[in-house]
């Protein structure tokens, strides 16, 4: 029997139960009731359990939404076991027909992030595994679904990684004006069956990180170091953020470590303090270095 990994969201009321293989043919399915859950018994099942709200099925993972009246605390590993006996006992996720012939609903939702200047548009679905940043519409070859999001008069930058759309606006509107239509015409676009990126550029990824390694077995172990402690404890932080950090390069003999930040973090208001005082800090540390320095080359 596989063993489903608990795991948090940035929504304190949902909690991911992961797979380790894909249990969806690339669809989602969100369902709010036993009456919408006909089509999947477990879904149907875990609508028994009180405290469930809204169960979300997509690819490699469930994820349940909670009323109140319960903590995930007191209950997760319950509802692991259920779900992980279920599965072993051959029962059905999600029926083959509905699968395969009904379009599901996805739900949206707005995230803020550390810079006021860009929304974190949260989606119940995987849109990449690569993340990829568009400056303007001219770099949209490869997103429709950024060229639409370009047309809007307030849109300044996008950043789209995992499972969430990270929009970068001018100052013109206030988010309050703009947020209910932006997640509207995200929801819809998505639901209707538009693209978001061009498979063509995962294919390109793929490429790109087999590339990165081989770069990377050639760089020097001080080099391969900070990579693997930005991978390791700084990338997660940033990307729950709305935001991507990437190794640019390292001076040994100006000891200056040089990142690229994406998405929320590029130009934020807090990302010269987050680079001094956290990952600056914290090589400094780890590498037992007090005069190393991080620079962000476009901050």
């Amino acid at each position: 029997m596989s063993k489903i990994a608990i795991k948090e969201t940035q929504n304190p009321s949902i909690l991911k139960f992961e797979f380790e293989n894909f249990i969806t043919q690339n669809e989602s399915f969100e369902f709010k009731n036993i009456d919408e859950a006909k089509n999947s018994p477990l879904a149907q099942q875990l609508f028994y359990l009180p405290f469930v709200k809204t169960v979300y099925i997509s690819r490699n993972f469930i994820a349940i939404e909670k009323f109140s009246i319960v903590a995930w605390e007191d209950v997760k590993d319950a509802v692991a076991d259920q779900i992980e006996t279920f599965v072993a006992n051959g029962g059905i996720i999600i029926a083959a027909s509905e699968s395969k012939t009904q379009k599901q609903p996805i739900s949206v939702y707005g995230e803020t992030t550390p810079n006021p200047a860009t929304l974190k548009f949260v989606v119940s679905r995987m849109l990449t595994k690569s993340p990829v940043e568009f400056k303007n519409i001219d770099e949209t070859a490869t997103s429709p679904l950024a060229k639409e999001l370009f047309k809007f008069p307030y849109v300044k930058e996008i950043f789209i990684d995992e499972n969430y759309i990270s929009v970068t606006k001018y100052e013109v509107n206030n988010w309050d004006e703009i947020t209910l239509e932006l997640r509207t015409f995200i929801k819809q676009y998505i639901e209707n069956g538009g693209t978001v990126l061009d498979e063509s550029i995962i294919v390109t990824k793929a490429e790109q990180e087999k590339t990165k390694t081989q770069e990377f077995d050639n760089l020097d172990v001080t080099s391969q170091q900070i990579i693997n402690i930005l991978e390791e404890y700084v990338k997660p932080a940033v990307q729950a953020d709305g935001g991507n950090i990437a190794f640019e390069s390292y001076d040994e003999t100006e000891k200056t470590v040089k990142v690229i930040l994406q998405g929320a973090c590029s130009g934020c208001p807090s990302s010269t303090f987050t680079l001094k005082s956290g990952i600056e800090n914290m090589l400094k540390s780890m590498l037992n270095d007090d005069a190393i320095k991080v620079e962000a080359i476009n901050a």
